[in-house]
């Protein structure tokens, strides 16, 4: 390491090897959103639609909370194969850009650096094994009055509030008619 060139690779080597670490540590995170949609349709019309949806996508009720108006769904979220190849690939890739700096910076573990690339696939069984995991979504459901040009006609609409992973919120705002209602 008396080099200067060898030794600045070391913090780029180092910010690889973190970085990769939290990318396949964030790949079970679950990521929970709470959005806010409206839909001109009735308060009943919009919970039979949006129980029917999460029912075909193999979600049950737990719990009701009629105090609260509030609903709690249950699924199990299974994990993907694709993914599960994707960061074992990804984590093969990072250690082979690891092993030959190390091999550079400290030639008697160069043998030991390129072995590292046997253990990309942990990678791949760490996100098969937390990946899989119990998802709930609760929903709450209320009519709102929407203020109108004339005071006299306000239409009532339904809101509905919604809590849970955000690529399901996602996919349930592009499967049922209804708008997102910025949070202000």
């Amino acid at each position: 390491m008396n080099n200067p060139a060898l030794s600045s690779i070391l913090v780029p080597t180092v910010l690889l090897a973190i970085g990769l670490f939290f990318f396949i540590r964030s790949s079970v995170k679950e990521r929970l959103d709470r959005r806010t949609f409206r839909s001109p349709q009735t308060d009943e019309a919009i919970a039979i639609q949006l129980r029917q949806y999460l029912t075909e996508r193999a979600y049950r009720v737990v719990g009701v909370d009629s105090q609260n108006g509030q609903v709690t769904f249950e699924g199990q979220v299974k994990a993907s194969a694709g993914m599960a190849v994707f960061l074992t690939v990804m984590a093969a890739i990072g250690l082979l850009c690891i092993a030959p700096i190390v091999s550079i910076l400290a030639p008697q573990f160069s043998g030991i650096a390129v072995g590292l690339v046997v253990l990309s696939p942990l990678a791949g069984l760490f996100y098969w094994r937390y990946a899989n995991r119990v998802e709930q979504i609760c929903l709450k459901i209320q009519s709102v009055s929407i203020p109108a040009a004339s005071t006299e006609d306000a239409p009532i609409q339904s809101q509905v509030t919604i809590q849970g992973h955000r690529d399901e919120l996602t996919a349930l705002q592009a499967a049922l008619p209804l708008q997102r209602v910025e949070d202000k």
